[in-house]
C-alpha cells in the first residue's frame, strides 16, 4: 500500500496486502489485446481478502474527519459504501449519466481514448465537507466540498495520473499484477 502525493510513493508494509493482491484474478487480453483485466469479483468471494481491504481503507480513513465517501459507479460503489459504514460517514454514488434520478451535478472528464462523465445528486454532498474518492476524481469538486483524497484498491496509471494533475493525493493497496505468458 502507498499514497502518491507529488509523484512520490510512500510505501507501507501491511501483511494483508498479498492475500488482497492474489485474491484479484487478472484475464489478459480483456477487453481488448494488450490489455491485463485486473477483475476484483474474485477478490469480493475471498470473504477475509475483501473484509481486509476494507478494514485497510476504514483504518487509514476512521480519524481524518471524513464525512462523505463519493464511489465511482460500479466498483466504488462496493468499497465506497463499506467504507463509510465504517468510518460514520455518508455514501454519495458518482454515476453515468442518466442513472440517478432527480437534480445532478455534471462533470466530464478525460480519458485516453475520449471523454466520459459522471454524475451525483445535488445536495449530497455540501460545501466544506470532507470527502474521500473511491476510483476517480471528478463531480464533488463542483460542491465546494474539500476532496482530501482519492482511494483505490489497484493502482492504475492513468489514474494515478489524472490524481497527480488535479493535485490530490492517491492511496492504492495493490499494484496491478501480471501474469505469465500474458503479453
Amino acid at each position: 500500500m502507498f499514497v502518491l502525493e507529488n509523484g512520490v510513493k510512500n510505501k507501507g508494509e501491511d501483511p494483508r496486502l498479498q492475500a488482497i493482491s492474489q485474491a484479484i484474478r487478472v484475464v489478459p487480453h480483456f477487453p481488448k489485446q494488450g490489455i491485463m483485466f485486473q477483475d476484483i469479483t474474485t477478490l469480493l468471494l475471498d470473504h477475509n481478502a475483501f473484509k481486509d481491504a476494507v478494514d485497510i481503507f476504514v483504518d487509514r480513513y476512521r480519524d481524518m474527519d471524513i464525512s462523505v465517501v463519493a464511489g465511482v459507479e460500479a466498483r466504488g460503489f462496493i468499497f465506497g459504501s463499506s467504507i463509510a459504514l465504517g468510518i460514520g460517514a455518508k455514501f454519495a454514488p458518482l454515476c453515468k449519466p442518466g442513472k440517478l434520478p432527480g437534480e445532478v451535478i455534471s462533470e466530464k472528464y478525460v480519458l485516453e481514448y475520449g471523454t466520459d462523465c459522471l454524475e451525483m445528486h445535488v445536495g449530497a454532498v455540501q460545501q466544506n465537507e470532507r470527502v474521500i474518492i473511491i476510483d476517480d476524481l471528478v463531480a464533488t469538486e463542483r460542491a465546494d466540498a474539500e476532496v482530501v483524497e482519492c482511494a483505490c484498491v489497484i493502482g492504475l496509471s492513468d489514474l494515478k495520473v489524472r490524481c497527480k494533475l488535479n493535485g490530490k493525493p492517491l492511496y492504492i493497496l495493490v499494484e496491478p499484477r501480471q501474469v505469465e505468458n500474458g503479453f
